[in-house]
């Protein structure tokens, strides 16, 4: 019955509630129940962001054809919950008919999609389905045909080349003239997060603290025995027990006071140790991506060395700098560099290696720093819109009182949201070093 509350709530579209505490592990919706809840949210997301973008780029046909196992990204996400892949070759037609009317939703293949598209073909009558879109492009004689294709962004490069060629043949020529290649759409529609979205998003955040907090706990580390790779497979498996899935391996890392590298796979955690791990799990369609830290207690001790708690606030200081450095219209280049230019000025030591999140782990979007590049980059030229979901990734260096002055990188993610006016976290973030207890 609570799940049930719960579901008929998330199913309410309104605004997102604010940020909070992380939370105790939420109810995990059955798979019956997620199909529900996915149709309704794609439902909510055809009606009101394809027909905004179409209208602000000009566009009046958006045409995405996939074929099975070789999905255009943006089709993947656009399939109900029953259908897991495109059947033989779906092809997915937009058309905007202009004066206010609705946006068609039009599908030439044998499935209606749950009742999302309108079924557009009749094999029986036309056995061609290249020549039956024609005859449906025709009919409706658009003025400019948006293509996924991108020399830049992956998410709008779906259109392989030999749908291409099969596309382009089945048109006249004066009508392969009106082809559109844009990022807008496709990129625009990934990186959109709806009101209904927005209700459910904290919950997966909620899990993947939930998961993590337990990992970096006695309930799964033992000191002296438990390995960097007990650690990652145990959270493999449970994610796969809750009926979920990760999109990348969990990561594990031991810092020790000493050692110049990290420490990873068959390595064994003890006392004095510092835990890093990066963790992103995938559900009803959205993708989590978090790090956090943990402290494995010497005997006696309380808390983590107060150097080490400075390297955290440190780190959580150059995510502030991050959040308060967005602006609509700001390119993630403009906003790294403000970001670096409040972290610097303010003493820290900044690596800023952000980016969007949603139906993608490292979703679409632009993207703000790399790793291995703090300077402008041409994918952090696309401006910051708002109702987006970020991926807040960075790190602070800092020396290690405690540890001979050793440099640390201390390494942040947390998930957050930026409605336009500010950036919220979907369940707060890390603060505080989880605490692992010495072996009993």
């Amino acid at each position: 019955m609570h799940r049930l509350i719960m579901l008929a709530a998330l199913l309410l579209v309104g605004a997102a509630p604010a940020a909070a505490a992380p939370a105790a592990m939420p109810p995990v919706l059955t798979l019956r129940e997620r199909a529900t809840l996915h149709d309704r949210l794609l439902a909510d997301r055809l009606d009101t962001i394809v027909p905004k973008l179409m209208r602000e780029q000009g566009i009046d046909m958006w045409v995405l054809v996939a074929r099975e196992y070789v999905e255009d990204p943006v089709v993947m996400t656009m399939l109900d919950a029953e259908n897991l892949h495109a059947r033989r070759r779906t092809i997915l037609v937009f058309f905007d008919p202009g004066a206010g009317k609705p946006v068609e939703r039009l599908t030439v293949s044998r499935y209606g999609l749950a009742g999302l598209f309108q079924p557009a073909w009749n094999p029986e009558a036309e056995p061609d389905q290249w020549k039956a879109l024609a005859k449906l492009i025709a009919a409706r004689d658009p003025k400019r045909i948006a293509i996924n294709s991108s020399a830049l962004s992956q998410f709008a490069d779906g259109l392989t080349l030999s749908q291409f060629e099969g596309l382009s043949a089945a048109l006249p020529p004066a009508m392969r003239a009106r082809f559109v290649r844009t990022d807008e759409l496709a990129v625009g529609w990934l990186e959109a997060r709806t009101p209904a979205e927005m209700k459910v998003y904290p919950q997966l955040l909620q899990v993947t603290h939930a998961i993590i907090a337990e990992a970096l706990s006695n309930k799964v580390i033992t000191p002296g025995k438990t390995t960097a790779n007990d650690v990652r497979w145990w959270m493999r498996e449970k994610v796969s027990s809750l009926g979920m899935t990760v999109w990348f391996h969990p990561s594990l890392s031991i810092f020790r006071k000493g050692q110049a590298a990290a420490l990873q796979e068959d390595a064994v955690i003890q006392p004095g140790d510092m835990l890093w791990t990066d963790f992103g799990i995938t559900y009803l369609g959205l993708n989590s991506d978090v790090q956090q830290l943990g402290y494995v207690l010497k005997p006696g001790e309380r808390d983590a060395p107060k150097g080490l708690r400075d390297g955290l606030a440190a780190a959580n200081r150059v995510q502030d700098a991050l959040t308060s450095s967005y602006r609509v219209g700001l390119t993630g280049n403009q906003v790294l560099a403000a970001a670096r230019a409040k972290a610097i000025a303010a003493g820290l030591t900044p690596s800023i290696y952000s980016h969007p999140i949603g139906f993608h782990g490292h979703g679409a979007g632009s993207s703000i720093g790399f790793w291995d590049n703090q300077n402008a980059d041409p994918r952090g030229e696309r401006p910051i819109r708002p109702n987006t979901a970020w991926s807040i990734e960075l790190n602070a260096k800092a020396r290690v009182p405690e540890w001979d002055n050793q440099e640390i990188e201390f390494r942040q993610e947390e998930n957050a949201f930026f409605d336009g006016a500010s950036v919220r976290y979907l369940d707060g973030r890390q603060t505080a070093f989880h605490l692992i207890g010495p072996a009993k």
